[in-house]
């Protein structure tokens, strides 16, 4: 049977990377684990009176290119091996955006859209309270995540603010604009995914204006991914799905009808004038791009000959499985990693946490200008490694193999010019 856990996949995928690489042996054990595992256990007065006691987590991955990045969840199901496996995922991510920062990741488990906006706000600040002395602007830098928002960090910033005893805005990103959030982070996620998308589509002849593009997931990535793909390329979305469902259409799917839908019945599979399908049916539909924006374990060894799509671009965290990957590759898929398609979001964190530093913020086109820049040498340097490794070494690497060999590389060397070994 297939590994789902998460963080064994992430092992594993080092794991692989390492031994094409011939990545030294203390470095390799030096990153197979976390170097901090933070579990909190904290009370949270909840609107009947009553008071419940969550459990939370933060982990630190990696120090050694700078402060530790990563986002928080409030999610039900969230386990600790999701955060470890996530908090490896961010170390990789902002190695190969090759801005200066280490990975980290932390979650609550919660079910935050059961939880009102007050309750929402005891929760935030109380697991602030109980990681503070653990983050910090030169020490780990939280984001919003799977059922976080913008207000959520503004909470989690002013609380931060409350603990040190000064104002801190660059201890969390993701902020609102009125309390030093960054122009275009709402969107930076999909609008990077968007420019891996661009060059993709060079690199495998795909006309964008005529492709069909199915997406599954309709959280933020999801919405932002489909309203950016349809304004900027004029591509056709055929299908979408959320938790409870998906639709498809051939004549394609209208963004502000979708939303409208979503908002109406909870749900884009009621879209009128559409089939209703399954999140399983989306990924096998006849399509040229597939964007998973959902969860991880999405496209397994069970269902990746399946998939009919010519790119795959990973826009959620972990969505391809090792055994897919391979398929995929096999297959000739052009399948493009998460910690590529999606960094746009840490990129423009890192902008932001930049600008709060020194106070002075950007206009929206340098930001996106910025960005552009910045992931595009991303996916040009991951090709690169890749084609180089089938030259001159002869060896056939997938390109999430390329992107590990590059981000790797990078982390090692800062732990080799630090004395860790």
């Amino acid at each position: 049977m297939e590994e789902l856990n998460p963080f064994i996949i992430a092992q594993k995928q080092l794991d692989e990377a390492a031994g094409i690489m011939d990545l030294d042996k203390q470095a390799h054990k030096l990153l197979r684990e976390p170097m901090q595992i933070v579990t909190v256990n904290f009370p949270v007065k909840l609107d009947n009176g009553e008071i419940n006691v969550f459990t939370g987590f933060r982990v630190l991955y990696n120090h050694a290119r700078g402060p530790g990045k990563g986002g928080i969840r409030f999610h039900p199901s969230e386990t600790i091996d999701t955060v470890k496996a996530l908090a490896a995922w961010m170390t990789w991510k902002c190695s190969l955006a090759n801005i200066p920062f280490g990975g980290a990741k932390g979650g609550v488990i919660c079910d935050a859209k059961k939880m009102s906006s007050l309750e929402l706000e005891r929760l935030s600040r109380g697991y602030i309270r109980a990681v503070g002395r653990f983050i910090g602007p030169k020490i780990d830098v939280p984001a919003p995540d799977v059922y976080t928002t913008p207000q959520i960090m503004a909470w989690m910033m002013d609380e931060y603010s409350k603990l040190v005893g000064h104002e801190e805005a660059g201890v969390i990103t993701g902020k609102p604009e009125e309390v030093g959030g960054s122009e275009g982070r709402f969107n930076s996620t999909a609008m990077g995914a968007m420019y891996v998308l661009r060059e993709a589509a060079k690199k495998t002849g795909i006309d964008l204006k005529k492709a069909k593009v199915a997406i599954q997931g309709f959280g933020n990535a999801g919405m932002f991914a489909f309203d950016l793909v349809t304004k900027l390329f004029g591509s056709k979305i055929v299908a979408i799905s959320d938790s409870i469902g998906g639709t498809y259409s051939a004549n394609g799917l209208n963004y502000d009808k979708l939303i409208k839908t979503k908002e109406t019945t909870g749900s884009v599979s009621n879209y009128e004038g559409a089939s209703k399908i399954t999140n399983e049916q989306l990924l096998e539909s006849d399509i040229d791009i597939l964007i998973p924006a959902a969860i991880e374990n999405q496209i397994t060894g069970d269902n990746a000959d399946k998939i009919k799509a010519k790119v795959v671009l990973e826009l959620a965290n972990g969505p391809v499985t090792l055994a897919a990957d391979k398929i995929l590759f096999e297959r000739k898929v052009m399948d493009l990693p998460d910690f590529l398609v999606n960094s746009g979001g840490v990129i423009v964190s890192y902008f932001e946490w930049v600008q709060n530093n020194y106070g002075y913020y950007w206009p929206l086109e340098e930001v996106y200008s910025k960005l552009n820049e910045i992931i595009t040498k991303s996916f040009y340097d991951t090709i690169k490694v890749q084609t180089d490794y089938s030259s001159s070494k002869n060896k056939k690497i997938t390109i999430r193999d390329s992107a590990y060999i590059i981000a790797i590389d990078r982390v090692a060397k800062a732990m080799k010019a630090r004395g860790w070994y």
